[in-house]
């Protein structure tokens, strides 16, 4: 039989006390400990009010008027204080819940961006799905859902102990029996309908959120697309996984059913029973007819009290499922779920002036492949080094390891500081935001006048690329406006903005003419900076002083730029 995994409560407070042990705990415990104030003033008031139900009924029955228009004006006292009182804790409670969010929300996308774990997340941890969905969307269930469910216990156990008060002066009995009968529905909802719901409903919000991501890629790659007419095989692939995701909400839904029957036929007998059970005492005379309204009333708000889990039961699976899907998000980002492997070598970085890789041997993060081995060699400070060789050799992986994003391997890299060299990869990347961000990126907060980024554009020979948007403040979505060649020349101008003692291009003018190749490398070489190509046009020697060619089998050799232009024209054939 599946059993519910309570493990679960272990991960919930794993994540949950971060927050509630962080620098904003005493703001956070005083608007909760407000929050359960007007909890025990509702409870009370709720109390009182089920009471006066009585009343009024057993004044009506004995035809008491002054007793009855006394318990109405209570009634309409009472009101006038219930209603903004219960106002005022909705408030309270998702105020708490919004500021939770805010905190958790920073605290995950820190730990996202720390050290990387976004870019190894994608290279090392394909079952970690979907993390945008798992900030966004499960750390607002979280927060919400969790604190909704901690009051909802709070407040079930405060009307536990107040009415069964109640019930205790009414009839013993039915407090024996209500205990037992809710302790056994509890029972029968975990062990049989837990672990299948927390399954089926972690399984669907994997499955819809890679559906909604097929979508995203749909939006994102259009154009090649459309190139391709891939029209048919995309939308195969959508509706196949809109299938997947369907096909498991099916299964969900005959689980519910069958946990709506049981609940259905379980919340019955609490509207009967009361009744029958005080129907004695009022027929022998030793009970006002009141009783029998106030029993109920009672026998209800208690039994549903300590019923919240049976009534809730999928929502809390739903939760559970989400808890997890979280709980493995954050163990990755916290270095837990990093697989344990023998103790493999990996390359060292050390701080120097210049660049120099030493006695490297470079491999893939797997270590299934040797790419580089025993590569030893120095960059001359504001000298160029261009990369060439085959397609799969290693030279963008050489570039990783120079940015530190890969050490699998072995020797020594010695390299200043990253915050003194820019990197610009082939496909270029267009942040969200204005021209004047896009040229500055990443130092966006630089402050350069209108005139000199304008320049800059000429440089690149983007003159009216301003112009044509409508300023240097003008925002677009600039991967789709503008041309591969475009992006090329204007992520080039971020070297010109930034002017890095140290530039990296992975074939970061493959998109370009000669002529427009010639002119940025030309800028390049007036800024004094140290710069390493990868490319496969061999005319772009002509703007390095060494080469450094790798081959497929691992061995590499040092070249100077006029050999590879000679190899290249003799390797022409004659027209």
């Amino acid at each position: 039989m599946d059993r519910v995994d309570f493990s679960v409560f272990g991960r919930f407070w794993a994540i949950a006390k971060a927050y509630w042990f962080s620098d904003e705990k005493w703001k956070a415990r005083g608007l909760l400990l407000l929050v359960v104030v007007c909890l025990l003033a509702y409870t009370g008031l709720s109390v009182l009010l089920n009471n006066k139900r009585g009343v009024l009924i057993s004044a009506l029955s004995a035809q008491n008027e002054s007793r009855f228009w006394q318990t109405v004006i209570i009634f309409i006292v009472v009101l006038v204080l219930y209603a903004p009182l219960l106002a005022g804790y909705v408030y309270l409670r998702d105020r708490l819940g919004l500021q939770w969010r805010r905190w958790l929300t920073n605290h995950f996308v820190d730990q996202y961006f720390a050290n990387r774990a976004f870019y190894q997340l994608n290279q090392s941890n394909a079952e970690i799905d979907n993390p945008d969905q798992r900030i966004a969307e499960d750390v607002r269930s979280f927060t919400q859902e969790s604190l909704t469910f901690l009051l909802v216990v709070v407040d079930s156990l405060l009307e536990v102990i107040a009415f069964s008060g109640v019930l205790w002066g009414i009839s013993r009995s039915l407090v024996v029996f209500l205990i037992l009968y809710a302790v056994v529905g509890t029972l029968v909802a975990a062990f049989v309908f837990g672990k299948p719901l927390v399954r089926l409903n972690f399984e669907q919000l994997k499955r819809e959120a890679n559906f909604r991501f097929s979508l995203v890629r749909i939006r994102e790659n259009a154009e090649a697309i459309a190139f391709y007419r891939g029209e048919d095989q995309e939308s195969q692939q959508v509706k196949t996984r809109f299938m997947a995701a369907f096909d498991n909400f099916k299964n969900l839904l005959f689980w519910e059913l069958n946990l709506n029957a049981l609940t259905n036929a379980y919340e019955f007998i609490p509207y009967v029973l009361p009744a029958i059970v005080v129907a004695p005492s009022v027929f022998a005379g030793d009970l006002e007819v009141g009783k029998v309204t106030e029993a109920q009333g009672a026998f209800v708000r208690v039994f549903f009290s300590l019923n919240v889990i049976v009534a809730r039961f999928q929502e809390l699976t739903a939760f559970g499922a989400g808890i997890d899907r979280l709980a493995t998000f954050a163990d990755f980002l916290n270095g837990v779920t990093q697989p344990e492997t023998a103790e493999q070598p990996i390359i060292k970085t050390q701080p120097a002036a210049d660049l120099a890789l030493i006695d490297l041997t470079l491999q893939t993060p797997n270590y299934q492949r040797t790419l580089v081995e025993n590569l030893s060699l120095q960059v001359p400070s504001q000298q160029g080094l261009l990369i060439v060789g085959p397609s799969g050799c290693g030279k963008s992986s050489l570039l990783r390891a120079i940015a530190g994003l890969w050490n699998s391997g072995s020797g020594a890299i010695a390299r200043p500081d990253l915050d003194h060299m820019l990197f610009l990869p082939q496909k270029p990347y267009m942040i969200l935001g204005t021209l004047r961000a896009q040229m500055c990126y990443p130092n966006v907060q630089a402050d350069i006048d209108d005139e000199k980024l304008q320049h800059i554009l000429q440089q690149v020979n983007l003159p009216d690329l301003a112009e044509r948007f409508g300023g240097l403040a003008a925002e677009q979505d600039w991967g789709d406006v503008l041309s591969l060649g475009e992006q090329q020349r204007l992520t080039f101008a971020r070297l010109l903005v930034n002017q890095p003692d140290y530039a990296i291009l992975d074939e970061a003018t493959s998109a370009l003419d000669r002529d427009n190749e010639a002119s940025l490398y030309q800028q390049l070489k007036q800024l004094k900076t140290t710069f390493i190509s990868v490319g496969h046009r061999r005319i772009l020697a002509t703007y390095h002083q060494h080469v450094l060619q790798l081959d497929a089998d691992h061995h590499w050799q040092l070249r100077s730029p006029q050999d590879l232009l000679e190899a290249a024209t003799e390797a022409t054939p004659a027209p």
